[in-house]
């Protein structure tokens, strides 16, 4: 485990007490139940804004704290044990790191303080199958005297139903497959022709689907430059999977904490459970694919706050170890829990459904391999 600094130590205390006494499983559980297409509490997100994440990347001149992704990480590994639910992820680091990295110094006054205060939600519009393909992209957009007409469709956007304004990957050149001629465009949700589908999904989140027809938009809602966007929305890629990951490792190592505690206290055939050889290897396995995952997790996040040339492949090696490490630990909770593990009124079944969610946001464990490997050329 990497050594947090002051600051960071505060966050993670904050977050580790807020999300176990404000936002527990239990609140996630009664907004589920709820029905809201949101996929999100007012409340909780009011308070996730009032402690300041929202603006943990943003800088001081912009209303944020101007700090680095490796805190942000911190903060979203607390709220991952929790499954406490917001458009933190997605605005605060997905949506806010599109607008730092490329947008021009209108965007980021106009809607950056807006996400850091937590008034704004801006999210990425990026996939249009159902698995993770950002060469893919289809839906074109085509210029004519200074302005864009984008006709095409994105699925699962991440609070797409919430959202604000969206920052939207379109062709403005050459055909699906190609990494050229992909621009980003920081479309308004109220643009005319903007559809928006709110999605029900196994994980109870706040998704949907988009569709543009005929959506205008001028020259300046171009983020970077025409045509090679491609570069920025791979950066904002690496950042989103790198984030997300922390969430999943937070995840995953409250579900390993709530079966160990199981183990140590289910009685059969006058013993706990925990001391039968079988079950106590397998909880060892899954102890030691905790601390590569978390390993894993903490470089990709510092590499991005150095600016390393390796961010690509080790945000690739964290979004797939901590996606296995989730998905056998999300397996071996219900597992070990026998029969209650099936129920509804177990929270097992929570932590698995966001774990498939999550694994297949921004890319699964088979998609990184390969991109992992592509980087060495094999």
């Amino acid at each position: 485990m990497a050594v947090l600094t002051e600051e960071q130590n505060m966050l993670k205390d904050q977050a580790q007490a807020w999300s176990r006494d404000e936002a527990p499983v239990t609140r996630f559980r009664k907004m589920r139940d709820s029905g809201t297409d949101a996929g999100y509490e007012q409340a909780t997100w009011q308070d996730i804004a009032g402690m300041g994440w929202t603006g943990i990347l943003i800088p001081e001149a912009l209303g944020g704290s101007g700090m680095d992704y490796a805190t942000f990480g911190v903060v979203l590994e607390e709220t991952g044990r929790h499954l406490v639910a917001s458009p933190l992820f997605a605005s605060g680091l997905v949506g806010a790191s599109a607008l730092l990295l490329a947008g021009n110094d209108a965007q980021k006054q106009q809607w950056l303080p807006g996400i850091a205060a937590g008034t704004s939600i801006v999210t990425l519009a990026v996939d249009e199958g159902p698995h993770h393909a950002p060469e893919q992209i289809a839906m074109t957009a085509d210029a004519s005297s200074g302005s864009f007409t984008l006709n095409g469709s994105k699925v699962f956007v991440l609070e797409g139903g919430s959202a604000d304004a969206f920052v939207v990957a379109a062709r403005t050149s050459g055909t699906a497959g190609e990494t050229d001629g992909i621009t980003l465009f920081l479309v308004p949700a109220d643009t005319s022709g903007l559809g928006v589908q709110p999605l029900k999904t196994a994980d109870s989140r706040g998704y949907a689907d988009l569709t543009f027809r005929d959506v205008k938009v001028d020259a300046a809602a171009v983020i970077g430059t025409a045509d090679a966007g491609f570069p920025i929305l791979d950066a904002v890629l690496d950042r989103a999977r790198a984030g997300l990951a922390a969430e999943m490792l937070g995840t995953a190592c409250e579900a390993f904490d709530r079966t160990l505690e199981y183990l140590k206290t289910r009685e059969q055939f006058g013993q706990v459970i925990g001391s039968f050889q079988s079950l106590g290897h397998r909880a060892a396995t899954l102890f030691m694919d905790m601390e590569f995952a978390r390993s894993c997790v903490e470089a990709a996040l510092r590499a991005i706050d150095e600016g390393s040339d390796e961010v690509p492949i080790l945000c690739s090696l964290a979004k797939c170890k901590a996606g296995e490490f989730l998905h056998d630990m999300s397996n071996d909770m219900i597992q070990m829990h026998g029969g209650i593990g099936m129920t509804d009124e177990f929270d097992a079944g929570f932590y698995i459904k966001r774990a498939r969610a999550a694994e297949a946001t921004f890319g699964g464990q088979s998609y990184h391999r390969r991109r992992y490997i592509s980087h060495f050329g094999i």
